[in-house]
C-alpha cells in the first residue's frame, strides 16, 4: 500500500498495476477505433467516398468492437480496481483473478483484432448468423467476456472482504455503489454473450452443422449487445459523482435517492433493448409494447434523477465558495480544468443529446420508422462516445497524474482536448440525425445504390452528410488528441512521486475545493439551492417536448397515400 501525496487516499499497489495495465489496452483500442471512425466518417461523406463496401464493412466492424466493447471495458475494469481498494481503504481480492481478467481480455482482444484485419471478420459488431466469421472471432470474443467476468468476480470479492475487515464506516460510497451496479448488469450481459456466442463458435468449427436459429440468436444477441452499453451508464454516471466531488468539493444533495436511481437502472435499462426487436416475429406484441413505454420511462426517470443531482451537488458546491447568480457557479466553474470540462459536456451531451433522443427513438411507433436509419447511429455517439467516452477522458486526466504518477505535458493542448471531442462528437450527431430524418440508411455505405436499375436520388441529405463527415473528423481528432498526450504524459512525462500532483485549476481554487472535500458541510443547507439546476431542468423538459412530439408530427405526415 502506498498514501496518495494529493488526495491522502490508500493505493493498493496490486491494483495499481491492474488499473495501469487495463487502461493502457484501453487507450489502444481507442486509438484503433480512432483511426477507423476517421475512415468512416469520409467514407459515410458522400462527396468523398472512401471506402468501398468490403473494406467499409472491415472498418465498421473494428471500430464498433474496439469503441463500444473492448475501450469501454478496458476502462471499466479499471474502475471496479480502483473502487474496490482505494475508495474502500482495502487490498485487491485476488492477484491470480486479477491476471486471468487481464491476460484472457488481451489474447480476445487480440484475437477479434486480427480476425476483422485479416479480412476474416466482415460481419460488424453485430455478426447475426447465417453469416460467418473465422472460429478465431467467435472464441476471442468469449474470451473477453470470462476475462471481462473475472473482473467482475474479483470487484464482489473485494467488496466481501471490504466489508468483512470493516476498512469503511456505514454503507459503501455512492462512485462505488454505482461501479456495483454495473458490475450487476455486467454479470446479466456476459451470461447473455455466452449463451449466444458459443453454439456460434461451435458451429464455425464444425461441431454443429447449423447456425443458432436467427430470430433467437438476435433475441439474445441483443441482451449482450444493448446491455453492454448499459454497463457503461452506470460506470459514467459513477464518475460523474467522482469528478464532481474531486473538481468542484461537491456532495450529492441525497445519497438515499442517488442509490435509489442506480438500483432503478439495475431493473428496468436492460429491457431498452427491445427496441432492436420491434418487427421481430420471435416476440409478441405485448412484449414489445411493455418494454418500449412503462419499462423504458421507469429507466429514463433513474437517468432523470441523476441528471439532476450531478449538476444540483456542483451548483452547492459552488454557491459554498460564495458564489452568487442564477448561474454564476456554471460560468464561474473550473473550466480548464480537463477533468471538469469533459465531464460536464458528458453530461450535457448525454442529457440533452442522448437522453432526449433515446427516450423519442425508443418510442414503439417512432422507432420502427427511424431504426435503419442514421438516426439511431446519431444517437449512440452522443451516448457512448459523447457521454461515456468523454468522461473516461475527463477520468484519465486525474488517473494519470495519481495513479501512474506522471504530469501531462502541453496542458493548454490537454485542456482543449475535451472541447474538441464533445464539438465532434455533436457536428456529426447532428449530422446523422438530419441525414436520417431523410432517410439515410445506417448501415450501407452507398446510399445512392451506384448502378441499381432504380436510380435513387439522396441529394437532399449531402449537407447532412458533409456535417457528419467533418464532424467525424473532429471527433476522430479530438480522441487522438487525448491518445497521444495520454502516452506521452505515461511513458515520458515528468514524475510526480513523493509530492501531490500540480493542480489544473488555479491555487485559490484548488484550495477551496480540497477544504470542501476535506471538510463536513451539508449541501441542502440554506442558502445553497440549486436554483440554476431548477431553470436548467425546465429547459431540458421543453426541449425534450419539443423534439418529442415534433417526430409524432412526422410521423402523422407518412399516413397519407398520395
Amino acid at each position: 500500500m502506498r498514501v496518495c501525496a494529493t488526495t491522502g487516499l490508500p493505493v493498493c499497489l496490486n491494483a495499481e498495476l491492474f488499473i495501469k495495465l487495463n487502461a493502457v489496452f484501453g487507450v489502444v483500442s481507442l486509438l484503433i477505433g480512432a483511426v477507423a471512425a476517421i475512415l468512416l466518417a469520409l467514407t459515410r461523406w458522400e462527396a468523398v467516398g472512401l471506402l468501398k463496401p468490403i473494406g467499409y464493412y472491415q472498418v465498421i466492424t473494428l471500430h464498433g468492437l474496439n469503441m463500444l466493447i473492448f475501450w469501454i471495458l478496458f476502462m471499466e475494469m479499471a474502475i471496479l480496481y480502483f473502487c474496490s481498494t482505494t475508495l474502500l481503504n482495502s487490498r485487491n481480492f485476488s492477484n491470480a483473478l486479477s491476471w486471468g481478467q487481464f491476460l484472457l481480455m488481451l489474447i480476445g482482444f487480440g484475437m477479434v483484432n486480427y480476425s476483422v484485419l485479416a479480412e476474416r471478420a466482415l460481419v460488424t459488431m453485430t455478426s447475426y448468423v447465417p453469416l460467418e466469421a473465422g472460429q478465431e472471432f467467435y472464441l476471442g470474443l468469449i474470451l473477453f467476456a470470462v476475462g471481462a467476468l473475472l473482473g467482475v468476480v474479483n470487484f464482489f470479492g473485494g467488496l466481501y472482504i471490504a466489508k468483512r475487515d470493516k476498512t469503511y464506516k456505514g454503507a459503501i460510497p455512492l462512485v462505488v455503489f454505482g461501479a456495483l451496479a454495473a458490475a450487476i448488469i455486467a454479470v446479466f450481459t456476459i451470461v447473455h454473450g455466452a449463451i449466444v456466442l458459443i453454439p456460434t463458435w461451435l458451429w464455425s468449427i464444425g461441431v454443429l452443422e447449423n447456425p443458432p436459429d436467427a430470430a433467437w440468436y438476435r433475441l439474445i444477441w441483443w441482451g449482450l449487445g444493448h446491455c453492454s452499453q448499459q454497463i457503461n451508464v452506470c460506470a459514467m454516471v459513477a464518475v460523474w459523482y467522482f469528478l464532481a466531488t474531486l473538481t468542484t468539493g461537491a456532495k450529492p444533495l441525497n445519497q438515499t435517492v442517488c442509490r435509489f436511481a442506480f438500483l432503478m437502472y439495475i431493473l428496468f435499462i436492460n429491457l431498452a433493448s427491445a427496441h432492436h426487436l420491434l418487427v421481430d416475429p420471435a416476440v409478441g406484441a405485448g412484449w414489445k409494447m411493455w418494454n418500449t413505454s412503462y419499462a423504458l420511462y421507469l429507466a429514463v426517470l433513474a437517468s432523470m434523477i441523476h441528471g439532476f443531482t450531478v449538476p444540483a451537488s456542483v451548483e452547492a458546491a459552488q454557491r459554498k465558495k460564495g458564489i452568487g447568480g442564477l448561474f454564476g457557479w456554471l460560468t464561474r466553474a473550473p473550466w480548464k480544468d480537463p477533468g471538469f470540462a469533459a465531464f460536464f459536456l458528458s453530461l450535457v451531451i448525454f442529457g440533452f443529446g442522448g437522453g432526449i433522443t433515446g427516450v423519442t427513438l425508443g418510442t414503439h411507433q417512432i422507432n420502427i420508422i427511424a431504426h435503419n436509419t442514421l438516426r439511431i447511429p446519431g444517437h449512440f455517439h452522443v451516448t457512448v462516445a459523447g457521454g461515456t467516452s468523454l468522461a473516461f477522458m475527463g477520468l484519465a486526466y486525474y488517473v494519470v497524474p495519481l495513479i501512474f504518477r506522471k504530469e501531462y505535458a502541453l496542458k493548454k493542448l490537454v485542456r482543449l482536448q475535451p472541447y474538441v471531442f464533445g464539438f465532434g462528437i455533436c457536428l456529426m450527431a447532428i449530422g446523422m440525425t438530419l441525414a436520417g430524418s431523410l432517410g439515410v440508411p445506417r448501415r450501407h455505405p452507398d446510399i445512392d445504390f451506384t448502378d441499381a436499375r432504380i436510380a435513387v436520388d439522396m441529394g437532399q441529405a449531402a449537407p447532412f452528410l458533409a456535417m457528419l463527415g467533418i464532424g467525424g473528423v473532429i471527433a476522430a481528432t479530438g480522441a487522438l488528441m487525448f491518445v497521444l498526450l495520454t502516452v506521452w504524459a505515461v511513458f515520458f512525462g515528468k514524475s510526480n512521486k513523493g509530492r501531490a500532483m500540480e493542480s489544473w485549476q488555479t491555487p485559490e481554487q484548488d484550495r477551496i475545493t480540497k477544504s470542501l472535500i476535506t471538510t463536513k458541510w451539508d449541501p441542502n443547507e440554506k442558502g445553497l439551492k440549486p436554483k440554476g439546476t431548477v431553470v436548467l431542468t425546465f429547459i431540458f423538459l421543453a426541449s425534450f417536448a419539443v423534439y418529442y412530439f415534433a417526430n409524432w408530427k412526422a410521423l402523422i405526415d407518412v399516413w397519407p397515400v398520395r
